[in-house]
């Protein structure tokens, strides 16, 4: 299998992983399509022993870590949708999974970046420690103790012990 054919198949991941760790629809399709573009003008580099997958989310690391760097130069992005469709007011039929589900997402945008990248491709993307390792160039040692760091403050957003946490009580 070529790297072009390899790289369909993991734009479903690429794309979740984006979403989670950007919570803006344009922009992470947007980091998406330059993950994409970068991988395809370097796919000469990636090396058919390797894993395919890794090879992305690393280049995906580093084309994130090159945005939040220019952030601070660049206008702040503001969506506005004109034709939302009705379906996206639609009310889900368990309402505190959907709550529960938003109280995730806000507590996951308030980690650091270092460990929401940790926690999503650990437990959304069920990477092994030593691919996030890989993925993020940093040791095994330094993914397990993000890992830890970012569990535990994200069970202390969600049970309201984090100081700043405001997540609704759903009874």
């Amino acid at each position: 299998m070529s790297v072009r054919d390899g790289l369909m198949d993991q734009v479903p991941r690429l794309r979740r992983y984006a979403r989670a760790l950007i919570n803006n629809r344009e922009l992470a399709d947007d980091l998406v399509q330059d993950t994409l573009e970068r991988a395809l003008r370097n796919a000469g580099q990636f090396r058919p022993d390797s894993d395919l997958r890794a090879w992305l989310f690393t280049i995906m690391h580093n084309v994130f870590i090159n945005q939040v760097r220019k952030a601070g130069s660049r206008a702040v992005h503001v969506s506005v949708d004109d034709g939302v469709p009705e379906s996206e007011f639609a009310v889900a039929a368990n309402p505190s999974q959907s709550l529960e589900v938003r109280d995730l997402d806000f507590a996951l945008q308030r980690l650091p970046d270092d460990q929401r990248e940790v926690v999503l491709l650990v437990g959304l993307e069920e990477m092994s420690y030593a691919d996030v390792a890989l993925a993020l160039g940093v040791p095994i040692g330094t993914v397990m103790s993000r890992l830890s760091r970012g569990r535990e403050r994200l069970r202390a957003l969600m049970s309201g012990k984090q100081p700043g946490a405001k997540l609704k009580v759903v009874r």
